[in-house]
């Protein structure tokens, strides 16, 4: 069954009932949030808080850790309220206070008006943040108006006692002579075990390592390859990141402004060895894990081979997965007759430069990122190309369409990249869909004649799910779509040869037969067709009993949050950390905080030798809250 999406249309001002805004809105939305933030926390101090008079009847509420220890999303009046009347007792929200940036009226279109706000709070745990949307709906106040949210945003920013030792807080101590010892002393791990260990050096295990760090918790990351990059370096080479630098930036240490807008491949590899070395991350290169075990005490048994050869053990509090999209293992499709092909079949992951294929003829069976790049990097070295189209694909150019999405958000002189990370999160996922469909309408306009020239050659291609472009696309299932750098216009021109009339029947001794008779011989197939379920890894390593404790990985949830990865996975202590670069720098954070109360607590309890009841105590003592489960 493919994603169920509810409907949830946009607060357009006819819906709600209004014919027009005074044109006074503009000055005084600063005195319409002020009032509106005192309401809520009146309201939420309130032993029967009315919320009818804040929230409009289809509003949501997302929150992340502040109050639910948890990824949430809460969607009608009814439903917020019931989730604040469990939450307020247990988290005592409080101390709201207006933030002055980013304050007041906001007309994303003529027929919807909202008042945006942001706010700084407090709980018992720790410091807050939150941001509001608040639209107009008949009533007493100015312009016979007033206010009322359509969306709340909560996250959970540090934690109350333990800041991150970062800016002042870093070390400031004179060190002359020490600092060599001390590092190899931590990194080597020979006087004490780490509390995280991390599977897998790239962006999601760094920036992980990063935060844990900034936390003081002992963090060691294994990664198999030789060096940090290597996941990178050992890609094809025409690889390039098609996400722009500003969404991109790690945490603690952006990219440089003289970094260029899209980030080759090779280059982000030696970015992030160095990301390692200067934020003295502990990292094992060319060691391996060979069993993860999770033991009585809820606590994971695992043993390394080094380099070299030498074993370590350990015993730690979480294990960390920060293994990538997929299981690692290449989703080739079988067919009748590839042991008969007298050429080369690949997978995508497989393939390393076009170069190697010279004066050959190539197929890429599939049409998204990876095929599509895969193809412009033959055509670029004058090699035969063509790309075999399975079913449709949406595309974007990323000239137009990055103009649409991130401009004011990730953009030149935009926002600081964490609040641009909250301001986007503050868009849950499916009230979101009437605000993406008219964004890749507008998108879709400006990319009109490259769409024509692809419909002209047969290329087929959809707009996404619900016909929201590649957002969807991209939480549901990690596929599906082609954000466009030049590869649209060589199909468009017959420079890449397109192929999708036919389904593959079988493969010939020469090439490929299709189920309407057409045949193609080629020299090169490549299957750019996906890696599979990342729970594969958690199998590897932890064995089956530990792989089906776990949830789906990946994929919307029925409130539309993402499943499984940055948040509970199932199994005490085992986490999946992954994603593209900005989702990791907003979500490293998350997992950070949870591993550390669990840290702060084991370090706390650890003389008593109640390890395995520091999760209960830190509960009993208001320290660490359960994850809300709705009722």
């Amino acid at each position: 069954m493919g994603l169920q999406i509810p409907p949830h249309p946009l607060p357009t001002l006819p819906s709600l009932g209004i014919t027009s805004l005074p044109t006074s809105i503009s000055s005084t939305a600063p005195q319409i949030a002020q009032k509106w933030l005192d309401d809520l926390s009146t309201a939420l101090s309130s032993s029967d808080p009315n919320l009818s008079a804040l929230l409009i009847d289809d509003s949501f509420w997302r929150d992340m850790l502040s109050l639910t220890w948890d990824f949430r999303t809460f969607n009608s009046l009814s439903n917020i309220t019931t989730f604040l009347d469990d939450r307020i007792p247990q988290t005592h929200p409080r101390n709201f206070r207006l933030r002055p940036d980013l304050l007041g009226l906001q007309q994303p279109y003529d027929d919807v008006a909202w008042v945006h706000l942001m706010f700084d709070f407090e709980t018992d745990a720790g410091d807050c943040f939150g941001i509001a949307r608040l639209v107009p709906v008949p009533g007493q106040g100015e312009g016979g108006l007033d206010w009322k949210a359509h969306v709340v945003y909560t996250n959970l920013e540090g934690l109350k006692g333990f800041p991150e030792k970062t800016g002042a807080l870093r070390n400031s101590a004179f060190n002359h002579g020490l600092w060599e010892t001390g590092r190899k002393r931590e990194s080597e791990f020979r006087d004490s075990s780490p509390k995280v260990l991390v599977v897998g050096g790239g962006q999601a295990g760094l920036e992980l390592a990063a935060r844990l760090k900034a936390l003081e918790v002992p963090t060691l990351i294994v990664e198999r390859n030789e060096r940090i990059g290597d996941n990178w370096r050992q890609r094809y080479e025409a690889l390039c990141l098609h996400d722009p630098v500003w969404y991109d930036h790690m945490p603690y240490l952006p990219f440089p402004p003289t970094w260029p807008v899209y980030t080759p491949a090779l280059k982000l590899a030696d970015w992030l060895e160095s990301y390692a070395h200067h934020l003295e991350l502990n990292v094992w290169t060319s060691a391996t894990i060979s069993s993860v075990t999770q033991n009585s005490e809820d606590k994971w048994d695992v043993k390394v081979v080094m380099k070299g050869g030498e074993k370590r053990e350990f015993v730690v509090n979480h294990v960390v997965f920060a293994t990538g999209l997929g299981s690692g293992v290449p989703n080739t499709p079988k067919y009748p007759g590839m042991d008969e092909f007298k050429g080369q079949i690949l997978h995508s992951m497989e393939h390393k430069r076009a170069l190697d294929h010279e004066g050959k003829k190539v197929l890429v069976v599939g049409a998204c990122t990876s095929a599509h790049d895969i193809a412009v990097d033959y055509y670029n070295h004058g090699i035969d190309v063509t790309m075999f189209q399975r079913s449709s694909t949406y595309i974007m150019t990323c000239k137009n369409g990055w103009k649409v999405l991130f401009e004011g958000i990730y953009s030149e002189n935009a926002p600081p990249v964490d609040i641009a990370d909250r301001l986007n999160a503050s868009y849950p996922h499916f009230m979101s869909v009437g605000l993406n469909q008219r964004r890749v309408k507008t998108i879709g306009d400006m990319d009109k004649d490259i769409l024509d020239g692809l419909h002209k050659v047969g290329f087929r291609t959809n707009m996404g799910i619900d016909g929201t472009g590649f957002g969807l696309l991209a939480w549901s299932k990690a596929g599906g779509y082609y954000l466009d750098t030049g590869a649209s216009k060589l199909i468009a021109d017959g420079k890449i040869k397109l192929k999708n009339d036919a389904k593959i029947e079988s493969f010939t001794s020469t090439g490929i037969k299709f189920d309407n008779g057409s045949t193609i011989d080629v020299d090169v197939v490549i299957f750019a067709t996906g890696l599979g379920d990342p729970v594969e890894h958690v199998r590897r390593l932890c064995g089956s009993n530990i792989a089906d404790q776990c949830g789906p990985i990946w994929g919307l949830d029925k409130e539309g949050e993402l499943n499984g990865v940055w948040r509970d996975l199932g199994v005490k202590g085992l986490w999946y950390m992954m994603g593209n670069l900005a989702l990791c720098r907003f979500h490293s954070k998350h997992v950070a905080l949870r591993e550390f109360f669990l840290y702060y607590v084991f370090k706390r309890y650890e003389a008593d030798g109640l390890w395995g009841f520091a999760e209960i105590k830190a509960i009993e003592e208001g320290v660490l809250k359960e994850r809300y489960v709705s009722k």
